[in-house]
């Protein structure tokens, strides 16, 4: 039985334990994860049209309430509450009475793009714009038309190339060890020979058309009305030639035909018509395609790599692959906007093309979150019959495909930076002699590889069908 006069027994000290080095760190980022947590709940829960209102308003804070009063003052004295103003100084003009609010949480920076939708002149404009380019590659989604494609196309020439090209990069990364993966797969070589061939034996540019009476050179003369028959097969606007010989003088027609299943009977054009043309029939052999348009007046595709898991640049023009740094780094070029589009949504791909402030040229048909909401509309609209795992399986290249853009910027300003510091100047010649020395045994690789597959098809192809050239 206890015994109720005892003495209590006190509680032993806690001994203190010491803090951890980091305690103020992890404080202090508790802190700023509250903070932002609760700024970003306050943003939500606005309504739209107070999101999108200017920040510059004045907010009426409550009128402070009066003093006290004191013995041995007169109650009907009206004392005036005490003000934040600072006192006047004489001579100098008087501020207004009203002062601005602190900063509300909208003009913090680093805030995420809300997107918003276009409501003025300019920006529907430019709505109106992505809306009909958009409807460029859902022309090529005929199966019959693509089969009719596949017939103006030496496929055996392309699969025979594809194949020896393949088997040369599954040489090369067995010969590296270590269970590489080879550069690439069997069906970018596929896109790689059509990209060849197209560009070498099937299109041709035209900058001046010549003379269809005597083979010469002409003279633009302005535009001219298409014929019945040209705007039968789609062509909007014609160019008008005339021959430079002073004995013919004959008019030479130039129509712009948008019609890529047209643009196979004509096969030539300029850059839109080369564009046009490739990117269908790198769909026609079962590829993933998308047709990317540049306000500075260029278009070029994309091919999507299942080998890589990634989108790849291809300029049939120049007879590029994978080399997005081609217009800002080699040609000089400055670019804005660069927005791909394809049967199943769109994008906007400027990162991957831009990835220094000295190449970009300001973004000014309307705001970025203008922009968001467009291309996410384009996007909804070409993906609202699929299925959810089709959705969720484009939902995740998107993901992947935003994290490979912003690793292109980040490892663009980590360089740019790292070119600012000092450094040492033994390190940054051996630097200097690595990369030449790399870039030596690149181009000998590539040489080997060219000069392989030419031995390789003259020892094993036959004479060609002249038609088929």
């Amino acid at each position: 039985m206890a015994d109720h006069n005892a003495m209590p027994r006190r509680k032993p000290v806690p001994t203190s334990t010491p803090l951890p080095a980091d305690w103020a760190k992890d404080l202090t980022q508790q802190f700023r994860n509250v903070l932002s947590t609760k700024r970003m709940n306050e943003l939500s829960s606005r309504p739209a049209s107070l999101r999108r209102a200017p920040t510059e308003y004045f907010v009426e804070s409550p009128a402070p309430s009066p003093l006290p009063q004191r013995h041995g003052f007169d109650s009907s004295v009206q004392t005036a509450p005490p003000t934040r103003a600072p006192p006047a100084v004489p001579g100098s003009p008087q501020a207004p009475n009203s002062l601005p609010p602190p900063p509300t949480y909208s003009s913090l920076k680093n805030l995420p793009t809300v997107p918003v939708a276009p409501n003025d002149p300019k920006s529907l404009r430019f709505r109106s714009m992505l809306m009909s380019l958009s409807n460029t590659p859902c022309k090529w989604e005929n199966p019959g038309l693509l089969d009719e494609a596949l017939s103006a196309v030496p496929l055996q020439r392309i699969y025979d190339e594809a194949q020896e090209e393949s088997e040369l990069f599954q040489a090369e990364a067995a010969s590296m060890g270590g269970n590489l993966k080879p550069a690439w797969g069997y069906q970018d070589c596929v896109i790689r020979a059509l990209m060849r061939w197209f560009k070498r034996d099937f299109f041709q540019w035209v900058n001046n058309p010549l003379c269809s009476v005597c083979r010469t050179r002409t003279l633009a003369r302005g535009m001219a009305a298409p014929l019945a028959d040209e705007s039968a097969r789609g062509a909007n606007r014609v160019e008008l030639y005339q021959c430079a010989n002073q004995n013919c003088m004959s008019f030479e027609r130039f129509p712009r035909y948008n019609d890529a299943f047209v643009l196979l009977q004509t096969r030539k054009g300029r850059v839109g018509e080369w564009a046009n043309c490739f990117t269908m029939l790198c769909r026609a052999l079962g590829s993933r395609v998308r047709w990317v348009w540049n306000a500075e007046d260029h278009v070029w595709t994309e091919v999507y790599s299942v080998h890589r898991k990634r989108w790849v640049h291809v300029d049939c023009c120049e007879e590029q692959w994978d080399a997005p740094m081609l217009y800002t780094q080699g040609w000089g070029k400055k670019l804005s906007y660069c927005i791909a589009f394809s049967a199943d949504g769109c994008a906007d791909v400027t990162r991957r093309y831009v990835r220094t402030a000295d190449h970009a040229v300001p973004r000014a048909r309307c705001t970025e979150g203008v922009l968001q909401h467009i291309l996410r509309e384009i996007t909804s609209s070409r993906r609202r019959d699929m299925d959810k795992k089709e959705k969720f399986r484009l939902n995740a290249d998107d993901m992947r495909e935003d994290a490979e853009l912003r690793k292109n910027v980040i490892e663009a300003l980590a360089f740019n930076i790292s070119r600012i510091m000092p450094t040492n100047s033994r390190s940054s010649r051996s630097a200097t002699a690595d990369a030449q020395k790399a870039a030596e045994a690149a181009q000998s690789r590539q040489a080997l590889r060219e000069r392989q597959q030419h031995l390789a098809r003259n020892q094993h192809s036959g004479p060609r069908d002249p038609r088929q050239q």
